[in-house]
């Protein structure tokens, strides 16, 4: 059976021409997760090549998240990368590989790196003003009358329709398991329900707005891997800060810095920062069902057990410090 990563590789093969690629461009893969990401490089210019998994986006969805790019990077001064067109001027490509298809787009290559690890309480307060800004402008922001991108919502993450699946599926989930992560998923809908989805609070967020999603070149800061952007709570942006990490003893420094460099920007009420636990044992749920859906992927091979593991503990943590409505 072909692997995932050669079934990624011909569809990028094929989207060479309707770039102006030549086939003898040069295409290597950065990263294969949710889609296939490629850089592609001919003489002096370079690319980067996103070839999406089927079924998880709709080309209009591809294209609002396009739409979106761009506003950031014209009207609030947030660097995203610029959107590259085909021959034909199109920004979504469609890609045929035998009776298979998928949606690709070309971003242009940024320069620069991951912020440095030696310093993650200035880099998280960096991370906070940078969401406040995008959260400014999605509260304000005009969207297309054509518009579409998925929620991430009590129903879509915990509920009858997750995305990712339902965490009750992830990786060694035994009867224990299932007993702690039940009580704490039970007390966060609780609590999300009573946090509510007001405008102040819930909005078009980046949804994977982690360190590793910036990029760092001088005084410059790019922001970049839009893919999961939709519709949650603000606060769901912070969590996603922290993704496996939440068991590290600084995420409360972290968190604290990444409100500071919020709140320079934008207010962020004292109720909303009671709920910062809450949306990152929100988040921690969902990766235990990325983990399970995702159980033959490297990461999820490494995370594995021991993922659910540290994962029960944070909720027995949760549990014994969260007031229960």
């Amino acid at each position: 059976m072909e692997s995932p990563q050669a079934q990624y590789e011909a569809f990028a093969q094929v989207a060479l021409p309707e770039y102006g690629f030549s086939p003898d461009a040069r295409v290597r893969l950065l990263n294969l997760s949710e889609n296939g990401t490629f850089l592609v490089q001919e003489a002096d210019r370079r690319a980067v090549l996103r070839v999406h998994r089927d079924g998880y986006h709709s080309r209009q969805a591809i294209e609002s998240e396009l739409n979106w790019l761009e506003a950031l990077r014209s009207e609030a001064g947030v660097r995203t990368p610029e959107t590259l067109r085909a021959v034909d001027g199109r920004r979504v490509v469609d890609l045929r590989v035998g009776d298979r298809y998928r949606h690709g787009v070309l971003f242009e290559w940024l320069p620069g790196v991951e912020p440095p690890t030696d310093d993650l309480v200035t880099q998280f307060e960096v991370l906070g003003g940078i969401t406040a800004r995008m959260h400014l402008h999605t509260r304000s922001w005009r969207r297309p009358a054509d518009f579409t991108r998925f929620s991430w919502d009590d129903e879509t993450t915990l509920g009858a329709t997750p995305h990712w699946g339902r965490w009750q599926d992830g990786m060694a989930i035994g009867a224990a398991e299932q007993r702690i992560l039940s009580a704490a998923a039970d007390l966060v809908l609780r609590r999300l329900a009573a946090f509510g989805k007001g405008p102040d609070r819930f909005g078009l967020v980046h949804a994977d707005m982690r360190l590793a999603n910036l990029l760092l070149d001088g005084d410059q800061v790019y922001v970049i891997d839009f893919d999961d952007c939709g519709f949650s709570w603000y606060l769901y942006d912070l969590a996603t800060a922290v993704s496996f990490i939440e068991d590290d003893p600084r995420v409360p420094e972290w968190t604290d810095a990444w409100v500071r460099g919020y709140r320079r920007v934008c207010d962020l009420s004292s109720a909303d920062e009671q709920e910062i636990g809450t949306f990152i044992m929100l988040r921690r749920l969902l990766l235990v069902a990325w983990i399970g859906s995702h159980s033959t992927t490297d990461l999820a091979q490494e995370m594995g057990a021991e993922f659910t593991r540290v994962s029960c503990d944070l909720a027995e943590q949760y549990l014994s410090t969260t007031p229960h409505p």
